[in-house]
């Protein structure tokens, strides 16, 4: 399978010390099969000036066995749960990847209004849920990481 990784630089060898705390599945090397979504993490550079860089890899899923993956079908509480777990820092799960969908841009005043006890988690998890398809793939450890091969990069 191929995927993707958008950001305002080429990455030929993703690695975990880049990689940022805090967000929807935790610290890892997050990568997409949808071009489109790709395209759309290179937004935020390219509105700061920079470059926006899609790297490309191909995808070793029959490795997936070898490692400890948690994988959500669909938004629903425990994919909520697991995503404020780790914009929260309270995340202590070993997954060596984590797929599923993305929370959308609301997602801090969403979880702000959760917290705050002013909406639940059904009215959540409707208010985060992306209208188009979109999926992403954390890889959180370096041999999650051994299952991607890069195959090159393009500016957009």
């Amino acid at each position: 399978m191929i995927l993707y990784h958008g950001s305002f630089l080429e990455v030929a060898k993703p690695d975990l010390v880049h990689s940022r705390h805090n967000v929807d599945f935790g610290r890892g090397f997050y990568v997409t099969p949808l071009y489109e979504q790709a395209v759309k993490w290179c937004g935020k550079f390219k509105r700061r000036g920079k470059d926006g860089i899609i790297s490309r890899y191909e995808y070793d899923e029959s490795r997936e066995v070898e490692l400890k993956v948690m994988k959500f079908d669909s938004y629903s509480e425990e994919w909520l749960d697991f995503i404020l777990n780790c914009r929260s820092g309270k995340d202590l799960t070993n997954y060596d990847i984590i797929i599923g969908g993305v929370a959308n841009d609301k997602v801090f005043n969403t979880v702000e209004l959760f917290f705050d006890g002013l909406i639940d988690k059904k009215e959540a998890i409707k208010r985060l849920f992306y209208e188009k398809p979109n999926q992403q793939i954390c890889l959180r450890t370096e041999k999650a990481l051994t299952l991607l091969r890069y195959e090159g990069s393009e500016k957009i």
